[in-house]
């Protein structure tokens, strides 16, 4: 008896000093936060990739829109969250490496509140005008803008956007003077560029692609190191005279910090392998926007050097948020 027991006790201090296996992931629904009003570009690729990802992991994927705040309202949400990887969020380049220059003050560091998954897909600004303009090239603009300071108007989504600091960006590179007008919101201003209320934009291609290929505005640069395939005769920015002036709205999925790293890595597989598939690749290009799929390393790495670029070009623009 006392060998058997003491065969016993010591079985039993094998199996505490085993370690504990974890438990498979994920075991319940996992929810990505678009912290945007439905339609727009984040709500789009989240519900884009919601369906791929359920298949690959074997739980049931949801889309929460959370809008507000330029996005850190649904950004809070998912910075609080257990860092299990059942909270995820698509988030803005806003909001990993802007908001925390415009805004007095922050819920949240995107420093440190988020584990980067990895870059979903981005849209190079374009830069565009309507005929009251009188210009049909970039040079042409620039020189211009050049010849009569402030008078140009160009419209953006609002203080602070992606598409106003586009605007002081433009501004920079090509040492000129536009009138700023401020929007609330991306259609607005579109709507007004449309009706010949304002010059010029510099904006995403969803919402102004349509117009362009009427004829109704122009299109004169890409913003981008490379031309796009939905426009092929429009250059490139430094194809137009203009080198230095790239800008994009860019977005990401990103867990809470402290996200196993386990974790983090099969999400980054099976979003990349959803975001490399050629259709899907060639179903949001049609739109102008381009799937990336990186890695976690490549994509951490990333933000620091948007953050420093972004921080002075809002600086430069004097725009502080409440």
């Amino acid at each position: 008896m006392k060998r058997c027991v003491g065969v016993l006790l010591a079985a039993l201090g094998m199996l505490m000093a085993a370690p504990v296996w974890a438990q498979p992931y994920p075991t319940k629904p996992v929810r990505i936060v678009a912290p945007f009003p439905p339609g727009g570009v984040a709500d789009v690729l989240a519900r884009a990739l919601a369906p791929e990802l359920q298949a690959a992991l074997g739980q049931q994927v949801i889309v929460d829109n959370k809008p507000g705040a330029g996005g850190n309202i649904g950004a809070e949400i998912v910075a609080k969250a257990e860092p299990d990887g059942h909270t995820l969020l698509l988030a803005s380049a806003g909001i990993l490496t802007i908001n925390e220059f415009l805004y007095a003050k922050m819920p949240f560091d995107p420093a440190t509140a988020f584990a980067p998954i990895t870059v979903v897909g981005d849209m190079p600004n374009i830069v565009v005008v309507h005929p009251r303009a009188g210009v049909a090239t970039l040079k042409e603009l620039i020189d211009k803008a050049k010849a009569q300071p402030g008078k140009l108007d160009f419209g953006s989504a609002g203080n602070g956007t992606t598409t106003h600091l586009a605007i002081v960006l433009l501004e920079q590179a090509a040492k000129i003077k536009l009138a700023h007008v401020p929007y609330k919101g991306a259609a607005p201003a579109v709507q007004d560029l449309v009706a010949g209320q304002i010059d010029g934009l510099v904006d995403n291609p969803p919402l102004v692609l349509p117009h362009i290929k009427s004829d109704t505005i122009k299109a004169l640069a890409w913003a981008a190191p490379q031309r796009m395939a939905i426009l092929p005769d429009v250059p490139t920015a430094a194809e137009a005279g203009l080198p230095g002036f790239e800008a994009s709205s860019w977005f990401a999925l990103v867990a809470p910090a402290g996200t196993p790293k386990e974790i983090v890595a099969r999400l980054n597989a099976e979003a990349a392998k959803i975001l490399k598939d050629p259709k899907m690749a060639e179903q949001f290009a049609q739109r102008g926007i381009r799937l990336v799929g990186n890695s976690a390393e490549e994509f951490t790495a990333f933000i620091p050097k948007e953050r420093a670029r972004w921080g002075e070009i809002v600086k430069a623009s004097g725009v502080k948020l409440e």
